[in-house]
């Protein structure tokens, strides 16, 4: 089955696991979620696949998070804007494969996802 990769090309874990999948004969769609930033109804899909809500996939050691949201409450409605408006702070890689999804880090968890 395809894994689709919510990837951004910056990042070392999301090259990572990239590598892991090309290396393993795993069929893989990239999507980068810098270039061609996720929608609020796809965040809420995605969450829905990885069973989990917005706050999971929030990088709070960015630098954006840390000088302008830190701290502050926003509403899960509230953050799928914010996350869709700066895909930097989706944490990164995110791998899809039909309904279920998970965090691609460590790599080593990626094993056992593609396996399922």
């Amino acid at each position: 089955m395809l894994v689709k990769v919510l990837h951004n090309g910056n990042c070392s874990k999301s090259n990572a696991v990239l590598e892991y999948l090309d290396e393993n004969g795993v069929p893989f769609e990239i999507i980068n979620i810098i270039e061609d930033p996720l929608s609020v109804l796809e965040l809420k899909t995605v969450l829905k696949k990885l069973n989990e809500n917005v706050s999971h996939i929030i990088r709070k050691e960015e630098k954006l998070y840390l000088e302008k949201y830190a701290g502050k409450d926003f509403t899960e409605d509230e953050w799928l804007q914010i996350l869709s408006e700066n895909p930097s702070l989706i944490q990164r890689p995110i791998l899809i494969k039909g309904s279920i999804a998970m965090l691609g880090r460590p790599v080593e968890n990626v094993k056992f996802f593609i396996e399922q």
